[in-house]
């Protein structure tokens, strides 16, 4: 925690505003949401006293903040972990994130996790809310993920997603097949009964996903996927409750599913595919600094690849049949 309080006298044209307000106007670094945790947590005095973040200002008092660290950055460990990097600046960094990789620690991954791998990368991102992570990608999710790299750079991100003005495209192979794209607009909520799954549910909050066929198969589909909003497990459940569950996912999709006549090596590639065949493979963004709209492309990975070269080849010898 930073040991000088900053300090700021108000003026006339604060009169009668919320403390809220007017820190958010003074400190735009900050997020409203940590501006209103430091008076909560009684970090920010006005006139030598604690605030409520509904108190009126008179105009003239004299504002003290201190800045608390990030409890989690701070309590992360460092680690030399290998980050494919796509992008860079002073602003945010791009990564392609592969499978069988944490975001950031939780329960059952203390370390090894993408948050670890940054702050080894950068130190500095420390001093920014979870060392710049802004959004995240399921374990066994592969594909792109923006990391800010400053406070206005994570403040101007959050609240461009927040506004679904960063536009997130995946790949998946899917169960099934598919005749053409749509949308699927059902709320999402914890399984009432499986406290590990996600559901789709009445008493869930909104989530919209875009769908649209690339490549049908036998008894597959290959998929665009674009999210409107980024809920938990978000693509997983909505496929599964299309009925089109992903390939490999372990949660959503159940047992393995073999087309008939199959070649033994489509059958080995299908039963060993032990992660959901999903894949962040596009990601537009506006930059925080330079305000340009930058899109960014990361290839599907190598197991994608075979899978889908398999499912072609299982195609084609079918058809010709």
């Amino acid at each position: 925690m930073s040991q000088t309080p900053i300090t700021r006298t108000l003026t006339e044209e604060h009169t009668g505003k919320r403390i809220d307000v007017v820190l958010a106007e003074l400190f735009p670094d900050y997020s409203r949401s940590r501006l209103k945790t430091w008076i909560e947590q009684g970090l920010v005095l006005l006139d030598g006293e604690n605030v409520r973040p509904k108190t009126r200002v008179a105009g003239d008092e004299l504002v003290e903040l201190t800045v608390a660290d990030d409890d989690s950055s701070s309590e992360v460990q460092a680690q030399d972990i290998p980050l494919d990097i796509i992008y860079q600046d002073d602003a945010i960094i791009v990564i392609n994130k592969p499978a069988d990789l944490v975001v950031h620690p939780a329960a059952g991954n203390p370390d090894g996790t993408v948050q670890n791998a940054l702050l080894y990368h950068d130190a500095s991102l420390a001093a920014v809310p979870r060392s710049g992570i802004v959004h995240r990608l399921d374990k066994d999710t592969t594909g792109l993920m923006v990391i800010a790299r400053d406070l206005k750079a994570h403040k101007f991100l959050v609240e461009q997603i927040q506004k679904h003005d960063v536009i997130r495209e995946y790949q998946a192979v899917v169960y099934g097949v598919l005749t053409g794209g749509g949308m699927v607009n059902q709320p999402i909520g914890r399984h009432p009964r499986d406290r590990i799954k996600m559901a789709v549910r009445d008493s869930g909050r909104e989530a919209v996903t875009h769908y649209r066929l690339l490549e049908r198969f036998r008894e597959h589909s290959h998929i665009k996927v674009q999210l409107e909003t980024g809920r938990t497990h978000q693509i997983r459940v909505h496929m599964s409750y299309l009925r089109h569950a992903i390939v490999g996912d372990p949660i959503y999709a159940g047992r393995h599913r073999l087309p008939a006549g199959a070649s033994q090596d489509l059958i080995d590639c299908l039963q060993s595919f032990r992660r959901q065949a999903l894949h962040a493979w596009r990601l537009h963004l506006v930059h925080p600094q330079t305000r340009e709209t930058m899109m960014f492309e990361a290839p599907l990975p190598d197991d994608m690849l075979r899978l889908i070269s398999l499912l072609q080849q299982d195609l084609r010898e079918h058809e010709a049949a």
